[in-house]
């Protein structure tokens, strides 16, 4: 039987998004295979998420230790490579911090390293069919991967349907003591926070979001009307910020903030896995865009091929006709 771990990233005391990912991940490789959770850290936040995931998971593995507190993922890394099984698939989210761990932890446990898989295609004896993309999402690679000395992967957020939560029922086994010299080279110091403009778009229900596709500095007011008119908040795409046309505050994405909107209106954004990374929850997404092979179409709720500086006035004045 095919082994999977998933490892299980939170803030707070709650679990990040493809917690509930992974176990549709999991059945796309090999639905008879088994799958644990492993969650690291020390103290409340750690015994809630794990307690949250043995309602998801029928396993999960807790590692609690001090030098775990914080996500180093040098640290992390060290704990893995003595608790998961040589032969074992293992799966963690490709954010910044599962980009740090994966390739180290291969290395590791000399198994093969496949990052940022979209989707998987099941298993041919020692051989895994997966799916990632290239070209900013514009050309989808299939892959084989040996998995006859296992597997890590990273995961793109949002790419697998998530499974909703059940009752507690899930067993804990606790593998702290098993977790071996936490020693490392990298310190961590402190926790900086985004900082917070004028306009605090992570509070927001509906935004209104923008890329390259406004073109100009000036054209940034068709979207504050729109966002007026639907009672909605501006923020943006990185290319935005870069040419300082919106403050670094507004912006959406792994190097940005993370947002969890009922409504996400994405005007001329491509949709890069960076952008897409920051939006959370499941929300309904409008996507605008010329280019008809924007990868932003492939997750939204509703495609519009148009020019953004076309589309927007016109639905800003149906709207105000309402």
């Amino acid at each position: 039987m095919t082994q999977i771990f998933a490892y299980i990233p939170y803030k707070n005391g709650a679990a990040e998004d493809i917690a509930l990912e992974f176990p549709s991940a999991a059945k796309k490789i090999d639905e008879s295979a088994s799958l644990t959770a492993v969650v690291t850290g020390s103290g409340a936040d750690l015994d809630k998420v794990v307690e949250d995931m043995t309602g998801i998971y029928s396993e999960v593995i807790k590692v609690d230790n001090a030098d775990l507190a914080y996500p180093n993922a040098d640290v992390v890394r060290k704990a893995l490579a003595n608790i998961i099984p040589l032969d074992a698939i293992f799966l963690t989210a490709h954010d910044t911090f599962g980009m740090d761990l994966a390739p180290g932890l291969s290395v590791k446990m000399d198994s093969s390293y496949a990052a940022d898989v979209v989707d998987f295609e099941g298993i041919d004896g020692t051989t895994l069919k997966a799916v990632r993309q290239e070209l900013g999402g514009a050309v989808s690679t299939h892959m084989t991967i040996d998995i006859a000395s296992g597997a890590v992967m990273t995961v793109r957020p949002g790419s697998f349907a998530p499974v909703e939560g059940g009752s507690a029922g899930g067993s804990v086994t606790d593998k702290s003591g098993d977790a071996g010299d936490l020693s490392a080279k990298r310190k961590f110091l402190e926790i900086v926070e985004a900082e917070v403009g004028d306009v605090d778009i992570t509070k927001s229900d509906v935004l209104v979001s923008i890329g390259r596709g406004i073109e100009d500095e000036d054209n940034i007011e068709v979207a504050q009307e729109l966002a007026e008119a639907m009672k909605a908040v501006v923020s943006c795409s990185r290319p935005i910020v870069d040419a300082k046309w919106l403050e670094k505050s507004r912006q959406v994405g792994t190097s940005g903030q993370t947002v969890k909107p009922k409504v996400y209106m994405a005007m001329g954004i491509s949709g890069s896995f960076q952008h897409l990374g920051g939006v959370k929850g499941n929300p309904f997404i409008v996507a605008v865009n010329k280019n008809p092979k924007a990868p932003i179409f492939q997750v939204a709720d509703v495609g519009v091929v148009e020019d953004i500086l076309d589309f927007m006035p016109e639905l800003t004045e149906a709207i105000n006709d309402l």
